[in-house]
């Protein structure tokens, strides 16, 4: 593994239950889109890879797929093979070394996975692998630059002069590639999917503001190494900053309205 996969193993050991109720109902939003993209349906087999806590396990068995989930943390393996009764199997594996033979599914899909793996091209070269010919291959990542609801709380910490921690790691240069439309089809071109296509997706994310805080507070993602890098005295300056700056996204029931953004891509194996 690279320093940033065993970063992301550190990250994110023991926080399923943090996620699941915190910032899975925000992941799942794109479900049904990259479902419709990986050409999930009746009779299909379909691999869920990075499965966090099941929601697009759950959204494939529904079209009546047979699906295979698997995640690096065992806490969401487990999660999700106790959300989604009918899943086949919930495996603990990571990318890009999967247990699985070549051509073993008709479609494989990765739903904001590819922002946690240390060599995301290898990841897709891998996702292609199990994947038959012909079969699709679709994933979600973050935009960069990120829509305003995504950079709420990094703005929160930078108010507080919270910084990165040495620890944790950003991707290898020649590992890393432009989160943009263009630069996503391009990764997937160069793992050897065939007519890939790339779109963005946008939403509006609505949540309380103490569920939106926890998430990142309880050491979710990046973010949560950053906002708990200062200890009690930096937390304490970020929510102040947070609480200033989450105004501008308040609906008059109290509630906030994130903007997001991601994009959605596909291609064939």
């Amino acid at each position: 593994m690279t320093a940033f996969d065993h970063a992301e193993r550190r990250i994110w050991s023991g926080k399923a239950e943090a996620y699941a109720h915190t910032y899975a109902r925000l992941c799942a939003h794109p479900a049904e889109g990259l479902l419709d993209a990986a050409e999930a349906g009746p009779g299909s087999r379909v691999l869920d890879v990075g499965c966090g806590s099941g929601t697009v396990s759950a959204t494939a068995v529904t079209r009546g797929a047979t699906v295979y989930a698997a995640d690096a943390e065992p806490g969401m393996a487990e999660a999700t093979r106790l959300a989604v009764p009918g899943i086949a199997a919930a495996h603990i594996a990571r990318l890009p070394e999967l247990p699985y033979a070549e051509d073993t599914f008709d479609a494989a899909v990765g739903n904001f996975v590819l922002n946690h793996v240390g060599r995301p091209r290898e990841a897709l070269t891998e996702l292609r692998r199990i994947t038959r010919p012909g079969g699709r291959v679709a994933i979600t990542i973050w935009r960069s630059p990120g829509a305003p609801g995504q950079t709420l709380i990094g703005r929160a910490a930078q108010a507080a002069c919270l910084t990165r921690p040495d620890w944790l790691p950003a991707l290898a240069p020649e590992d890393d590639f432009p989160r943009t439309p263009e630069g996503l089809t391009a990764l997937l071109g160069s793992a050897g999917l065939l007519d890939p296509e790339c779109s963005e997706v946008t939403w509006e994310h609505r949540c309380d503001p103490d569920t939106w805080w926890a998430g990142a507070e309880r050491g979710i993602g990046a973010i949560g190494q950053v906002l708990n890098s200062g200890g009690a005295e930096g937390l304490a300056a970020a929510r102040q900053a947070y609480d200033g700056l989450s105004a501008e996204f308040r609906t008059p029931e109290g509630l906030l309205a994130l903007p997001h953004a991601a994009l959605l891509a596909a291609g064939r194996a």
